[in-house]
Formats: structure tokens, C-alpha cells, sequence
């Protein structure tokens, strides 16, 4: 019981209450009570659902000049979704779901899905231009992808549990799965009270140049909204970008987010709004992060920023490249992954 009163005191918003509760604990004649919406479902009856991980793998790299979702970047030749499986399996993810497109799809297939199939559960969607609402056409010309919102509802008859979602060619390293695991294994199907891990400014610049990065605008652990921020560098004792100096200890979304499948449903009715007004343009794009700021405006969801400390890169462009491999050596030499990872 020492150890009940203990846990629940130093991770949950627990109270001394004068008298008992069906809820209470004891210790030394002190007694304690819990919100059951905060508290950890091994304390309730709740079953625990393992969250899955949903990768947005369909992009074809044009600025990159390949598929660059299997360019090899660690030590013994693995690709950034290797270390995002990885830290995934060991944060306790259930399942991993690809959102890939049929073009590319066998050679996905053999070189990343396969490899994982005996560790967690491995499922593929597909994001392709004419999976939109009866009644709507593509428009003539159009051959870009309808953009993030639309590339998750590509899973929406796969996932049923809380899920992450992720970019493919980026690494978030293995605190932000934890902490976004975490969260999900406490959330329950049909809430909107989502998450989204914040990642340190600083951790997320390139020593190449200015940046363009979402920076977090949050009020009592919650994000009130995204604002986008350009040329964002380091200079000698801040950060600053196009707009100003940046304060210390801002956060910025790298696309880490962590829904329930009632999004699923909310994407899918706004879709419609999207293509009435946008519909025809061949290059508009249904953005999850504006989605998110609707939400959060709206009232119609909240979400939780978890701060990480973890260091983010991606690949966008050849010359990131060596940076990246240099970054995953170095956490190699540190311990925080093998020279080689295994499935």
C-alpha cells in the first residue's frame, strides 16, 4: 500500500481527503483519492490498449530525388522507420500501420514491412488521389495527394485503438515514443483529448541554415495553436527567425501526434468541406495540422503537449544526409541504440 500511495502521489493529481471513498487509499492514517480519468488503467477496471503507430510513408521525394523512406542512414545500413519501429516496439506499440501508395508498394514491402512482421503486428493503407467522397471528381491535371489529413484517413477501416502518427523520414528518438505511449494507453477510444510531443527548438535546427519550424503557443500544458515560424537559426546566445527572438524553451510540432479513432470520423465529414472549397485547385492539400487548429478552436478537441528532450532530424534534401548518419552514429556510440538493430 506504501508503494500504491506513493506512485499515485508522484504521477497523478492525487488529494489527502478527510473521509474515505470508494477511491481512496490509506497510509499512516492519511487518505487519498484520484480522479479515475487520471488514473492509470491498472488502477480500474479499464482493459490497457495498445496503441498503434501510423506511419505516412507515401510521399515519393521529389526534393530528394528518390524513395527516400529506404535510403540507408544507420551504421549497418538502416533506414529512419527502422529506428521508429524500434523505439515504438520497446515503448509498447501494438501494431504499425504504413501509409504507402500501390505504386512503390511491393518493394516497401520487402525492404521495411517484412522485416518486422515477427515483432508487433505490421498493416499497410493506401493514399491514393481517388479515394475521396461520392459525389467529388479530380480535378484534370491534378496528380498531387490530397496532403497529411487525407493520407490518415487512408487507415481509417484499419485502426481502432489510439494511435501515434509520424512522418516517415523523420526521427524523434526514443523518450517522445515513451512519453506518447504513455498517454495513449491512459486515453480511451472516444476521446478527444488528444497529445502531441513538443521537441526543444534548439534540438530540432540545422546547422545548414535557417529553418521553417511550427512553434507551440501553449496554455496550462495545452497547445492553444501553431504558429509557423521562418529562417528560424541559432545565433550566438538565442534563437531567433524572420519575426524576432524566439523565447527560451519554446516548443515546436514535428508531426508527432497522438489521436484516438474518433478523428478518423471528424477528418472524414470535414473532407467534404475541403474539397467544396478546394476541391478543384492542383495543389491544395487537407493539412493535419490545420485540421488540429480547427479542432482546438473549435472546442471540439484538446491536446496535451508532452515536452522531449530527444534530439529530432529529417531528411529532406541529399546534403541532410550525413548529418543524419553522424546524429545515429553518435546515439550508436552512446549506447542509446546497437550497431545493428534487430527484428
Amino acid at each position: 500500500m506504501k508503494f500504491l500511495v506513493y506512485y499515485l502521489n508522484n504521477n497523478y493529481n492525487c488529494h489527502r481527503a478527510t473521509r474515505h471513498s470508494a477511491s481512496s487509499a490509506e497510509n499512516t492514517g492519511e487518505k487519498w483519492f484520484f480522479s479515475v480519468n487520471s488514473a492509470p488503467r491498472w488502477l480500474t477496471n479499464k482493459k490497457i490498449m495498445k496503441p498503434t503507430l501510423l506511419i505516412l510513408a507515401a510521399g515519393v521525394g521529389s526534393r530528394y530525388g528518390g524513395l527516400k523512406q529506404l535510403d540507408p542512414v544507420g551504421p549497418s545500413g538502416e533506414v529512419i522507420m527502422d529506428y521508429s519501429v524500434y523505439d515504438a516496439i520497446r515503448a509498447g506499440f501494438g501494431k504499425v500501420v504504413f501509409v504507402i501508395r500501390h505504386e512503390f508498394e511491393e518493394q516497401f514491402r520487402e525492404k521495411i514491412g517484412n522485416k518486422y512482421s515477427n515483432q508487433i503486428q505490421v498493416e499497410y493503407a493506401f493514399q491514393e488521389l481517388d479515394d475521396i467522397p461520392e459525389g467529388f471528381s479530380i480535378p484534370e491535371g491534378r496528380t498531387k495527394p490530397w496532403g497529411t489529413s487525407h493520407a490518415i484517413l487512408a487507415a481509417r477501416n484499419i485502426i481502432n485503438e489510439p494511435f501515434a502518427m509520424i512522418n516517415a523520414d523523420d526521427f524523434y528518438g526514443k523518450e517522445a515514443y515513451e512519453k506518447l505511449s504513455n498517454y495513449l494507453q491512459n486515453t480511451d477510444v472516444d476521446s478527444t483529448a488528444w497529445c502531441m510531443v513538443g521537441f526543444k527548438l534548439e534540438n530540432t535546427l540545422s546547422e545548414f541554415g535557417g529553418v521553417t519550424r511550427g512553434v507551440c503557443e501553449i496554455e496550462n500544458g495545452l497547445l492553444k495553436k501553431v504558429v509557423e515560424h521562418f529562417e528560424i537559426r541559432k545565433e550566438v546566445d538565442s534563437i531567433v527567425s524572420s519575426a524576432g527572438r524566439l523565447p527560451d524553451g519554446t516548443l515546436a510540432s514535428m508531426n508527432f501526434w497522438g489521436f484516438t479513432p474518433v478523428l478518423f470520423q471528424m477528418l472524414e465529414k470535414d473532407f467534404v468541406t475541403f474539397l467544396e472549397k478546394f476541391g478543384m485547385e492542383l495543389k491544395s492539400e487537407y493539412l493535419i495540422p490545420t485540421s488540429v487548429d480547427e479542432y482546438i478552436s473549435s472546442g471540439r478537441a484538446t491536446l496535451e503537449v508532452l515536452s522531449s528532450d530527444s534530439r529530432w532530424f529529417g531528411v529532406t534534401y541529399p546534403d541532410d544526409k550525413p548529418f543524419v548518419q553522424k546524429s545515429i552514429k553518435d546515439l550508436v556510440d552512446k549506447g542509446v541504440y546497437p550497431a545493428e538493430l534487430s527484428f
